[in-house]
């Protein structure tokens, strides 16, 4: 994430070099070349000692230092938010996958479906959404669809119908996977808190995290190794495989998370998090086309539902 940083900076530069090519006003100065006296024939007050050099808009004046201390002020603050918000968003993340460890798929997906409900909460407690019926049912319908997708069968020309719930959960695994759903929640409503409607507020705050998290989150791989709680790793042995991590990091984090935080930023954080489960249905249309894979009708009657919570949530402030 931290290569959000120079991508921001780089953008920012294009634009000031821009803006500094473009020409300048022509109300700069009253006065100047227009002698014509400021007094009228009627008033005592003349104004034709001051005609000359009066500014509308300063050229090298406090205008613009103001206005770069306020964006230098801005970016200070959202460097700070990122140092603050990285730990949030490694423990999400670890959260995440930790439960992926420790029980199966078909509950981790219900669990992470339910950080829709928790975004609603938090972010009614914290001042940037509102609770309303539409917006409960949405999340209620999308979460509903996701557990009917886990229910439902799914199998290939070839194959005989298999369910997804092969393996088993554990309790700890559960616990995990929900404490990801609160903590994801919590995220995506402070993301919007802080970047509000400002895109390169988004690319800079996520630049930070990826800062904060590589000079001071990585190394907990070693005393984590220690405890017995991470098992041995090393890099990767082969060329192909190194860059199959490195596409799935920019493809698979940076390019989604980004579009997912811009969801975030121009919508609400509760369409963002139900729009997350989307993958659903869209992945089961693909495998449909170009695997030929098949499911069954509540597979199918779920994906709809997840469609449907989230056009719900999409229209609940005008519902």
């Amino acid at each position: 994430m931290v290569i959000y940083l120079p991508i921001s900076f780089l953008k920012e530069w294009m634009c000031n070099c821009v803006k500094r090519r473009s020409p300048e006003s022509p109300l700069k100065y009253i006065g100047g070349s227009n002698r014509e006296s400021f007094s009228r024939k009627d008033s005592d007050l003349d104004l034709s000692q001051h005609e000359e050099g009066i500014a509308l808009v300063s050229e090298h004046g406090d205008a613009a230092r103001v206005i770069r201390y306020k964006n230098e002020f801005a970016m200070k603050h959202i460097a700070i938010y990122g140092f603050y918000m990285a730990p949030l968003w490694f423990i999400t993340e670890y959260l995440s996958n930790a439960a992926l460890l420790r029980t199966s798929v078909a509950s981790t997906t219900v669990l992470s479906s339910t950080s829709g409900l928790f975004t609603l909460m938090i972010g009614a407690f914290l001042g940037e959404d509102s609770i309303n019926v539409a917006k409960v049912v949405s999340v209620l319908v999308s979460i509903l669809g996701v557990v009917m997708t886990t229910l439902g069968g799914t199998w290939a020309s070839d194959d005989d119908l298999q369910l997804d719930s092969s393996s088993r959960g554990t309790l700890v695994g559960d616990l995990l996977g929900l404490l990801s759903a609160v903590t994801y929640g919590l995220f995506t409503v402070l993301l919007k808190k802080i970047s509000g409607h400002e895109e390169r507020r988004v690319q800079k705050l996520f630049g930070y995290i990826g800062l904060s998290t590589l000079v001071s989150l990585w190394w907990l791989v070693w005393p984590l190794r220690a405890l017995g709680v991470e098992p041995e790793s090393t890099f990767p042995t082969s060329a192909k495989v190194a860059k199959l991590v490195v596409a799935n990091g920019l493809i698979g984090s940076v390019l989604s998370d980004y579009c997912w935080a811009l969801s975030v930023v121009w919508t609400t954080p509760l369409v963002a998090t139900l729009g997350m489960s989307l993958t659903i249905p869209v992945a089961m249309l693909a495998d449909m086309i170009i695997h030929g894979r098949h499911y069954s009708l509540i597979y199918i009657i779920g994906s709809i539902q997840v469609f449907a919570g989230f056009v719900i949530a999409n229209l609940s402030d005008w519902l």
